[in-house]
């Protein structure tokens, strides 16, 4: 089982440092989303403070819907996708890599460049912590969930709109947590409820997204 995560994860890494233009793509529009509202907004202090977790959560949030439509469309085009279907390995399995993969390459430089954002919005150091944990919780969530509805869209005419309108829904709890938890630690408020609440989403979907985005292959693939 390691084995098979070990190659699907690598391969697909591999593969997505060969196209750094649309990895490029979503992480220049989470930095352009949040760097362009303290400019439209204004230099007062407490309007950003207030605002902070709401953009940075939600420029976070569309960056990562962004990036779904590369997690399947590659290996979709080329015939990949199908030799995957005819392999051993669960097709669950093969989607928690990818789905890990696509983490690391979209998700996980989100989380490392939010508190560098999150300066322009004057965020005490408390919340900047609580801002990283929460998004390190939140986003892999936004990446299992996504699956789902690549999977289901694939290969369909507008499958960008179709997924954003398919995920959109589920990916709100997860923003509503987010954006609260940094809130909460900005009003000096614990944020333990929150983050608690976020690991139980994570656990959810780890453990039900991925067969349902395997089964959602299948029948796009039929």
């Amino acid at each position: 089982m390691f084995k098979v995560l070990r190659v699907v994860i690598g391969r697909d890494l591999l593969l997505s440092m060969r196209r750094r233009a649309d990895v490029a793509n979503a992480l220049l529009f989470f930095i352009l989303v949040a760097s362009l509202f303290p400019l439209g907004v204004g230099p007062e202090p407490n309007l950003l403070r207030t605002i902070a977790p709401g953009v940075i959560w939600v420029a976070a949030l569309l960056a990562s819907m962004l990036a779904l439509g590369r997690m399947f469309a590659a290996d979709y085009a080329d015939g990949a996708l199908e030799q995957m279907l005819l392999a051993s390995a669960p097709l669950g399995l093969i989607v928690i890599g990818k789905a890990v993969a696509h983490w690391l390459v979209s998700g996980l430089p989100l989380m490392l460049l939010a508190p560098v954002l999150a300066l322009q919005f004057d965020l005490p150091i408390d919340a900047l912590l609580v801002l990283v944990a929460s998004l390190a919780l939140g986003t892999p969530s936004l990446t299992l969930i996504g699956s789902i509805g690549a999977a289901l869209t694939l290969g369909v005419r507008g499958s960008g709109v179709l997924t954003s309108l398919l995920v959109l829904p589920l990916y709100v709890p997860v923003l509503i947590l987010g954006t609260s938890a940094v809130d909460a630690a900005a009003g000096g408020v614990t944020v333990q409820a929150h983050l608690l609440l976020l690991t139980a989403f994570l656990i959810f979907a780890g453990a039900f997204a991925p067969w349902a985005a395997a089964a959602a292959l299948r029948i796009s693939l039929d």
